[in-house]
């Protein structure tokens, strides 16, 4: 940056930058809401949604294209609801190509017949990075690839409403 005036290319890679990340924050958003269809639309038609568990190289799930990931974020009705924190974030852009890794505390809040609060409920704690590709479209920033890595799980009683 030079001076208090943005040059073309600064100003491109700033804009850059916050599209990425509001795509990062919509995916945690869509998928609290429930809005299955428009969490796929955040990834390109052929994205690629991988689950890895720490220390394991080969991905325990994986969904390939837009209706494979409506079917993944189904899954996720098992649950009373679901509140994604997003954290850290970065991003590397080459032209109409990107990496990012972000980092996730996803709490899962469900019926359990044991270890639960007063009123039976837990909360499954996924502390996950993601790790992105993305790729410019004519509609924006969208998801090529997400490999979810789950780096550690915490079960926790539910007390409040």
């Amino acid at each position: 940056m030079t001076g208090s005036q943005l040059t073309d290319a600064e100003f491109a890679e700033v804009r850059d930058r916050l599209e990425i990340r509001a795509l990062v924050d919509s995916y945690a958003f869509c998928v609290d809401s429930r809005k299955h269809e428009r969490t796929a639309e955040l990834f390109t038609p052929d994205g690629e949604l991988r689950i890895f568990e720490r220390g394991n190289p080969v991905a325990v799930r994986e969904r390939i294209g837009q209706a494979e990931i409506v079917t993944a974020m189904e899954g996720l009705s098992r649950y009373e609801f679901t509140i994604h924190f997003v954290g850290n974030h970065r991003s590397e852009i080459n032209g109409d190509e990107a990496t990012g890794e972000t980092y996730c505390v996803a709490n899962h809040v469900r019926n359990v017949d044991e270890g639960g609060g007063p009123d039976g409920r837990a909360n499954y704690v996924m502390h996950v990075r993601y790790l992105d590709r993305y790729t410019r479209t004519a509609e924006g920033w969208k998801i090529n690839q997400r490999h979810l890595m789950l780096e550690f799980t915490e079960d926790r009683p539910v007390t409040g409403p």
